[in-house]
């Protein structure tokens, strides 16, 4: 880790170059020199300075033509220029090629510390405001909150957006998962190409590989003409691959070819199609543990894993409650034609308390109820208790009474399942989601053992 600034000093009189390496280590800095210009600009190639003091008269390569080279290599570094011949033409040339001050020989070491400290202040100052206005130029879209988490989160997307990188996208159902999906693609270089979404778990195999690659005329029956897939429309954008951890063994194979290959091949055809897109995915699985499982593919996982971004649930960010619930209320008030205007203390504390297992949808959802069926100016206790008065408590999955020590595991996952669905009245939307799968997924179970 850098502790120190590191200054080059450029000065062919070997005394004055000796005495200032001297002067400057004694004031702290980590002082390089150079004894002439040539040098110098291989030096600034090399290596990075906060600031160089370089003399204007040299015999080889002049500190001028010097500077001209330095700013063309970096143009962040300040160069404050020494010379033993004053004149008002010589400075502003100098000023005029990117220096950014004029000191005269023989030195005022008072003078030469504060111009020093002053330069690299400046250059401090201009690169955190370079990066204030880099924040400031990020799009959050509908992305609300001001939480630790959530500034975390934000800050990484801000970082990763602008990159080429494929990114995967984990956190529980109702996070948010596709709105930081395309936070990415809206600050991303390819923002003015389209950003497709597919979602992988609603769609069989044969009509996954289609929707993806897309299908000649005739691949398979009711096939009547040629359609161009979702890589295909996506081309020079993004593609958000959602629930990707439900995808085939047959599919995952597909995908991986395409994702090291970069081209894709229609359904029923022979041609080899190059392709311009960035994948971001997205899933609600623990697809380490599915891969350790031998249910996800070990190098999809890799592949897909370049970078990872969790976005917490509502109930670590619960500071971030009200900002949701607000900007929603406002939104759902306008558009039903209600004169609302917030919540009473009592209903946000009951909201707070929430366990919110279906994240910030279900207190979107909850809100436009609330909205819909208020007649008064501020939603209340009773309005918002009898959307939520049923789960205060965190949803918690039954468990089976008793389970012997040696049941095999499926008997295990079946009572689990059937202990579910009597928990929630054959509901299989709720028992999917209380039971951490997808609704899919929960169907691919109980034909498995023979409930349906």
């Amino acid at each position: 880790m850098k502790t120190k600034d590191t200054i080059l000093v450029v000065d062919d009189d070997l005394a004055h170059r000796t005495m200032l390496v001297k002067l400057l280590s004694g004031w702290g800095y980590d002082v390089f020199d150079a004894d002439d210009g040539e040098k110098a600009i291989r030096e600034v190639r090399e290596k990075p300075f906060d600031l160089i003091l370089l003399d204007i008269r040299m015999v080889k390569v002049s500190g001028l033509e010097a500077l001209t080279e330095i700013k063309a290599i970096n143009p962040a570094i300040p160069v404050v220029i020494m010379t033993a011949y004053a004149s008002v033409e010589t400075a502003v040339d100098a000023l005029k090629k990117g220096a950014y001050d004029y000191l005269i020989k023989p030195l005022d070491f008072t003078e030469l510390r504060l111009t020093m400290e002053l330069a690299m202040e400046h250059s401090h100052l201009k690169e955190e405001n370079r990066l204030l206005r880099e924040r400031n130029r990020f799009d959050r879209g509908n992305l609300i909150g001001r939480s630790g988490e959530m500034t975390k989160l934000l800050e990484t997307v801000a970082q990763v957006a602008p990159s080429e990188a494929t990114v995967l996208i984990t956190g529980e159902s109702g996070t948010g998962k596709e709105m930081i999906a395309e936070a990415i693609h809206v600050n991303s270089a390819r923002k003015g190409g389209p950003f497709i979404k597919i979602n992988c778990a609603a769609l069989a195999e044969t009509l996954l590989e289609s929707e993806l690659f897309g299908h000649e005329k005739g691949a398979f029956t009711g096939a009547d003409r040629r359609k161009e897939g979702k890589f295909r429309q996506a081309e020079g954008g993004s593609l958000f691959l959602d629930e990707v951890g439900e995808m085939s063994p047959g599919m995952q194979v597909k995908l991986l070819r395409v994702l090291q290959e970069r081209e894709i091949t229609r359904v029923g055809g022979e041609e080899t199609i190059r392709t311009d897109v960035r994948v971001i995915a997205a899933t609600n699985r623990d697809l380490l543990q599915d891969v350790d499982a031998g249910r996800f593919r070990e190098d999809l996982y890799y592949r897909l894993n370049v970078v990872t971004l969790r976005v917490p649930p509502l109930r670590e960010r619960k500071e971030d409650i009200p900002l949701i619930a607000q900007h929603y209320l406002k939104l759902f008030a306008e558009k039903n034609n209600k004169n609302i205007r917030g919540f009473t203390p009592q209903a946000m504390d009951k909201l707070l308390k929430y366990a919110w297992p279906g994240n910030v949808r279900e207190l979107v959802n909850a809100v436009e109820r609330s909205v819909v069926f208020s007649r008064s100016e501020y939603l209340d206790e009773v309005e918002v208790s009898l959307l939520v008065r049923e789960k205060i408590a965190p949803v918690e999955t039954p468990v089976p009474e008793k389970i012997a020590e040696t049941s095999p595991l499926e008997d295990v996952e079946r009572e689990m399942i059937v202990k579910t669905l009597e928990a929630v009245k054959g509901n299989k939307s709720e028992a999917a989601r209380r039971l951490g799968i997808t609704r899919r997924t929960l169907h691919l179970k109980l034909k498995k053992y023979g409930m349906m």
